[in-house]
């Protein structure tokens, strides 16, 4: 479809103050973390790095980045192995009830946190879970399979239905195929998926609100738990930058791996 200039000009201007509105404040965060001021001060009255200095140093934002990254790693290799086993069944093997597992399986990414949040506390309180990191993992699976489920299922159906047919033609079993033919296949799929899962857990603060047990504490509680605190303001500031450049670069990467070949040669080009 082609459009005329005054449209393409509209388009542009409309893009360009989306981007404005997501990402300013961004940088204005970054920036009022060199800030001398203590407050939200713009402009700054000048700059310094003693802030980072003392953020890198303070035992707070490092526990909680630890835990944080602990909580990911583990949702991250539990999404991986049942949202790659999931997105295979689903998709290559046909059996009553598929369409309905497939809605379930990406249903909790699209139910509000604080719903999923509640539903999990009182199951955990159920089965008489003790809350801490398990139950902090297991919520945060919950919606890490789906991140993983989509991007191996997509794969799935760009790839050649007769793949499976062949590799059993020369004699490869079920095992062999999947090792030989689809997972190489795949591999970016599953990369991809892990990553956006990562960040995902990474950043997440409502379900974990409702699920991490007393003391424990990830990097964005951390963040909303120490804004209000005026002496912190300032370490606020530098440990929210650092959590926007983590999430920032799996995510990158994610969307260069799940990419059309074509369209990434054509860019470069």
């Amino acid at each position: 479809m082609i459009l005329s200039l005054p449209a393409r000009i509209a388009l542009r201007l409309l893009t360009a103050l989306v981007l404005a509105f997501l990402y300013v404040p961004l940088i204005v965060i970054a920036i009022l973390s060199f800030s001398t001021s203590r407050t939200f001060t713009w402009p700054p009255p000048g700059y310094t790095t003693k802030w980072w200095h003392r953020a890198f140093h303070a035992p707070g934002p490092r526990d909680a980045l630890l835990t944080s990254v602990k909580v990911a790693l583990l949702a991250t290799l539990i999404a991986l192995v049942l949202g790659s086993l999931a997105s295979y069944a689903v998709n290559r093997f046909k059996f009553f009830g598929r369409d309905s597992i497939s809605l379930l399986i990406v249903l909790p990414i699209a139910l509000p946190g604080i719903v999923t949040g509640v539903a999990l506390n009182a199951a955990f309180r159920e089965m008489g879970f003790d809350f801490g990191y398990i139950t902090v993992v297991i919520a945060h699976a919950t919606f890490c399979i789906v991140v993983v489920f989509n991007n191996v299922v997509a794969r799935l159906r760009r790839l050649a239905p007769n793949v499976d047919e062949a590799s059993a033609d020369l004699g490869a079993d079920v095992f062999q195929t999947f090792r030989y033919v689809t997972f190489p296949l795949i591999r970016s799929a599953l990369v991809a998926g892990g990553l956006l899962a990562f960040a995902l857990s990474f950043d997440e603060i409502v379900v974990t609100t409702f699920t991490a047990g007393p003391g424990m504490e990830t990097l964005p509680q951390w963040i909303f738990n120490n804004i209000f605190r005026p002496n912190q303001l300032p370490t606020v500031n530098v440990v929210a930058v650092v959590v926007i450049t983590l999430s920032i670069i799996p995510v990158w990467v994610a969307q260069r791996l799940s990419a059309d070949p074509v369209a990434l040669r054509s860019e470069a080009g």
